[in-house]
């Protein structure tokens, strides 16, 4: 091409993002917790979690930041391996009309240029698998194998006698990680619904009511505690990942089994890269 002349391409999204990051960069992240997150009103946008002061995770909320937010605060305070107190983020709220254009993976974009979210790729934003991938080995360098559940995490229950269907529901909706137990089977419902369990008036780590929970039923029943999740089934199964599990045989009471907690080398597969990639 002559001296002369000239060709010129505009990018809108690479003009947005680098408004994005100007926009992100110079905020002070503030400590991931209630104190902070009161402040953050119920708008869309994209923000930034740290981790130590690095930048870890990029995402987008298309409704509501603070409630996008406190599903994380919340799923972060029921893992291993992380203080809360170094969790922190920035926000930045984004006008509706922008969300078609996708602003949060312009972001991501930009910032895997410095190799610096690696939480984008490492399965964090993941839902439930679902029961067919249960038996999955977990990538080493995914998210649930890095920071774990935390079985010793403590609640307060509400009442002393419960039925199991009861109990299981209300634990499904506390606990800050996915609890999944059977739904389809007929007669291991009616088990679930008719039998009486009865706790002592304290708080109890997520592990006690569990074992509680396998000590009430009838023996065949086994709470296995997954990288990322735990499931309830009548079953004795051995899973590649488990952390460990809880299984009753004849009379006795609950017995603990240590699983295989084997974690595959490479990369963490698409399907498991978390939402902001689906």
């Amino acid at each position: 091409m002559d001296a002369w002349i000239a060709e010129f391409r505009l990018s809108i999204t690479r003009a947005l993002a680098e408004q994005l990051a100007t926009t992100l960069n110079p905020l002070s992240p503030a400590i991931l917790g209630p104190a902070a997150l009161s402040k953050v009103d119920a708008r869309p946008g994209v923000y930034v979690l740290f981790v130590a002061w690095k930048r870890v995770y990029v995402g987008k909320a298309a409704s509501n930041l603070r409630t996008r937010l406190e599903q994380h605060y919340r799923k972060l305070s029921g893992r291993t391996g992380i203080t809360m107190s170094d969790v922190r983020f920035t926000c930045v709220y984004v006008d509706e009309d922008l969300d078609a254009a996708a602003p949060e993976k312009l972001l991501i974009k930009k910032y895997r240029l410095d190799d610096t979210i690696p939480w984008n790729t490492n399965g964090f934003g993941n839902k439930d698998p679902g029961r067919n991938r249960d038996r999955s080995v977990v990538k080493a360098q995914h998210f649930d194998a890095l920071y774990t559940i935390d079985l010793g995490y403590q609640l307060s229950v509400p009442f002393t006698v419960w039925s199991v269907a009861d109990l299981l529901d209300w634990l499904k909706r506390e606990l800050p990680y996915l609890l999944r137990y059977e739904n389809k089977n007929k007669s291991h419902l009616t088990e679930l619904k008719h039998t009486r369990i009865e706790l002592p008036d304290i708080e109890l780590t997520a592990a006690e009511l569990l074992i509680a929970t396998i000590d009430a039923l009838s023996p065949g029943w086994q709470a296995t505690a997954l990288p990322g999740y735990v499931i309830l089934y009548k079953e004795e199964t051995s899973y590649d990942s488990a952390l460990l599990w809880w299984s009753r045989k004849d009379h006795g009471t609950a017995l603990e089994t240590r699983g295989p907690q084997r974690f595959d080398a490479g990369e963490v597969e698409m399907a498991d890269q978390g939402d902001l990639l689906e």
